[in-house]
């Protein structure tokens, strides 16, 4: 993984997994399990769940980051999947994605 900064935009690079066959239907679920697995950081870890844990403040920020990571990277393999099992241009969807967030005022 890399990342670099270019003036408004942090680029984090993930990579492509090497020996996965993941299919578009096993990589989604895989997305929603890491998604409950960060909700699970954010809710249980911070008693918003009612349960009563104990952990430490970076340690809660920390598993959150991970989990978040987790989530990128399974989301960034989604899209390998999109371009090459169903020839998505994936180039060209980030810059509609990019005038998208800009028509919207997220983006200058």
């Amino acid at each position: 993984m890399t990342c670099e900064k270019q003036s408004n935009f942090k680029v984090i690079s993930l990579p492509r997994l090497n020996g996965l066959t993941p299919t578009l239907e096993s990589t989604a679920l895989k997305l929603m399990e890491e998604a409950g697995e960060l909700a699970q950081a954010i809710g249980k870890f911070r008693a918003s769940s009612g349960e009563n844990i104990k952990m430490d403040e970076k340690e809660v920020v920390d598993m959150m980051a991970r989990e978040l990571l987790d989530v990128a990277q399974v989301a960034v393999s989604m899209m390998f999947v999109l371009e090459e099992n169903y020839q998505i241009d994936l180039d060209e969807k980030i810059r509609q994605h990019i005038e998208k967030l800009k028509a919207k005022g997220y983006l200058k």
